[in-house]
């Protein structure tokens, strides 16, 4: 593969520098310094150890001369043979200098295909833009980070994906020998352990030490990723390693990948839950991370509608659509409190589902708690979750005892469970199921006028409402083949309240770990995959996550990754805003304005930001401030059609607190 790339693939540290220290030469020197050594009186050709600038640029950049293959050809080729082997669509990577031989490999061996390298402005954008694109693609893409300082960027972009149940591959440079590594940043910036950083929120690493150690690590860490309960993984990948030509001699071979089973629920529990699913007067079915595919999303509406039960979705993927009449999120606490039987589907927070915390103080300066279900109540779950638990973060939340408890995937046990529950269904019990869905099909109908009719509350109002915003967003993307690449709850879920969710792609869920910053590059990672199909993708964007790491705008644009960003542009952090009030309530004080709006500390404002201008400034078409509802239709209007031509555009729109 090598042979047939040509004798002048390889450019990269190997010819002779002819600038001094200084890096002042005469143009005559700079001309002949990327000439072949054996032609000048210099001595024998090292690389450079000069700052970069135009004149070192310029000498090792050069044609070089014809040179073994065999002496030539670095690890880091190898090691993109075997991210070919995986097939993935695309790299993400800010770059630097520990994975530098890994990085020209990527773009002059692999040609910057499969995988394409795509440039980011900082590592939790990268690990970000990875997040979103699994949601839609259900592929993972791999991340290239900087030693120990890019490794730490990323690390929240990583806990995120770590809480919300996604498979990204992080692969991370070192310079592991110190006997060899140079001196300054390089050395700066290694570590004996580098991944002890993640490890208690990643499902596995490792750093290997060799060529067929690399093959081996990389399929492994695909592989574990991609078993439920989906999780990131990390490689530490060692500069020497890479730029190190071949072993003489040495066999290299790249394992072949074959996907693992996703772990089951137990027969015999699956078996006994859907006894008493089947016996329940009033059952109800909670879904939270359950729908991994399109398949899962079936599987769940398939169960609900053989018991005729009511399902709450907690979005953490759209499990159900919105507009089927089984979908009765909006009732969710009343539903719970007259169940008997409830069916949780890997819920990242039962306890939090079935009961209730007042944030008002009590005698002993907690919140209050109260029971949310009936005591004869039959709690049922199925989760991944306990299969990967750690003890540290605390991320598996508070615990709930349960009559029923599966340790398993919830998509790869809900076709026996949906067998064992038609199966167990009692004959007599037709009239009785035909009767629920008219419950549930009133019920539905009930609470989508009271939602038409909310949304209608304030609908001239300025700054604009949360509900004017998403109806005029709708009205221009109803035709299209739409994605929403942003959570919901920032808006208050008025598109879920709204709009007829119904398709998997259409929503992809939130961050998991709630971190700020994830919103703006998952958006873009996902638009990115949607690309490929054809679709819309449309951004709701929150002000304060955007300012996290703007730079994601521009990779954008540079890379033409059409999508539509919407600014949810409050001027505030308005849960902060709200604890702050609480606090100052509770303390019998006022709070402290300090000459804004909102408390001193939760502002966003004085000055305000011009999102339009900032994202002018990195090359995307913008429209904005809007705050006059008048002027929403016309500029999202034609920022629908600068997306359908290829290209990012945002719309800055000064809203009212969700």
């Amino acid at each position: 593969m090598a042979n047939a790339r040509g004798s002048s693939r390889r450019v990269f540290l190997k010819t002779v520098v002819a600038a001094g220290a200084t890096g002042t030469v005469a143009g005559a020197q700079v001309a002949n310094a990327a000439a072949p050594a054996e032609h000048l009186d210099l001595p024998p050709p090292k690389p450079s150890a000069l700052p970069p600038n135009a004149q070192v640029a310029a000498a090792e950049v050069g044609q070089v001369p014809n040179a073994p293959e065999e002496s030539r050809k670095p690890g880091s080729d190898f090691m993109v043979d075997v991210m070919k082997s995986l097939n993935f669509d695309y790299l993400l990577t800010n770059p630097a200098s520990s994975v530098r031989s890994f990085h020209e490999s990527l773009i002059n061996y692999g040609g910057n295909k499969m995988p394409e390298m795509l440039t980011c402005m900082h590592e939790e954008s990268a690990i970000g833009m990875a997040h979103g694109y699994f949601k839609i693609t259900g592929k993972p893409i791999p991340v290239l980070v900087h030693g120990t300082v890019g490794l730490q960027h990323a690390t929240m972009g990583i806990f995120n994906a770590w809480c919300d149940r996604v498979p990204i591959i992080v692969i991370g440079g070192n310079h592991l020998d110190a006997a060899t590594r140079p001196p300054g940043v390089p050395t700066f910036h290694a570590a004996q352990d580098p991944n002890a950083i993640i490890r208690d929120f990643t499902k596995w690493d490792d750093q290997p030490v060799s060529l067929n150690h690399f093959a081996q690590s990389m399929v492994r860490a695909y592989r574990i990723a991609m078993t439920p309960p989906y999780e990131p993984v990390a490689i530490s990948l060692d500069a020497g390693l890479q730029e190190v030509p071949y072993p003489k001699g040495e066999k290299l071979q790249i394992p072949k990948y074959v996907a693992s089973a996703p772990p089951q629920a137990d027969a015999a529990a699956l078996r006994e839950a859907a006894k008493l699913l089947a016996e329940a007067e009033n059952p109800v079915i909670i879904a939270d991370r359950a729908a991994r595919t399109l398949a899962g999303m079936r599987l769940v509406t398939e169960l609900a509608e053989t018991l005729q039960a009511p399902v709450i979705d907690q979005l953490g993927r759209l499990n159900i659509a919105t507009n089927h009449y089984l979908n009765q999120s909006a009732r969710g606490r009343a539903l719970i409190a007259q169940a008997d039987v409830i069916l949780g589907l890997e819920l990242s927070d039962f306890w939090g589902t079935v009961n209730g915390y007042i944030d008002n103080e009590d005698n002993h300066g907690h919140g209050l708690q109260e029971r949310g279900t009936k005591p004869s109540a039959k709690l049922i779950s199925i989760s991944a979750t306990e299969l990967l638990s750690k003890s540290n973060f605390q991320d598996f939340q508070r615990f709930q005892p349960v009559d029923i408890g599966m340790a398993g995937d919830a998509e790869a046990s809900l076709p026996l469970l949906i067998e064992y529950i038609k199966s167990a269904l009692p004959a007599g019990k037709k009239d009785a199921l035909s009767q629920r869905a008219e419950r549930m099909k009133k019920a539905w109908a009930e609470n989508r006028a009271r939602s038409i009719a909310a949304a209608g509350i304030a609908w001239d109002a300025q700054p604009i409402s949360t509900a004017r915003l998403c109806a005029e967003i709708w009205n221009q993307i109803k035709g299209e083949d739409w994605s929403m690449v942003s959570r919901d709850s920032f808006h208050s879920s008025w598109p879920t309240r709204l709009w007829p969710f119904d398709k998997y792609y259409q929503f992809i869920g939130a961050s998991g770990g709630y971190g700020v910053g994830y919103g703006a590059p998952a958006a873009v990672g996902a638009a990115l995959a949607n690309r490929a199909f054809g679709r819309f993708s449309l951004n709701i964007q929150s002000d304060g996550d955007l300012m996290y790491a703007p730079g994601v705008l521009w990779t954008a644009a540079h890379h033409k990754i059409p999508l539509l960003n919407v600014m949810h542009n409050n001027r505030g952090y308005h849960q902060e805003v709200m604890h702050v009030q609480r606090m100052s309530n509770r303390h019998d004080r006022v709070a402290n304005l300090g000459g804004g709006s909102v408390p001193v500390g939760t502002g966003i404002e004085n000055p305000n930001i011009d999102y339009a201008r900032l994202a002018s400034s990195l090359g995307m078409w913008s429209a904005g401030p809007i705050t006059d509802p008048k002027d929403l239709a016309p500029a999202l209007k034609r920022a629908v059609e600068v997306v359908k031509s290829g290209e990012p555009a945002l719309v800055d729109v000064v809203c009212q607190p969700r």
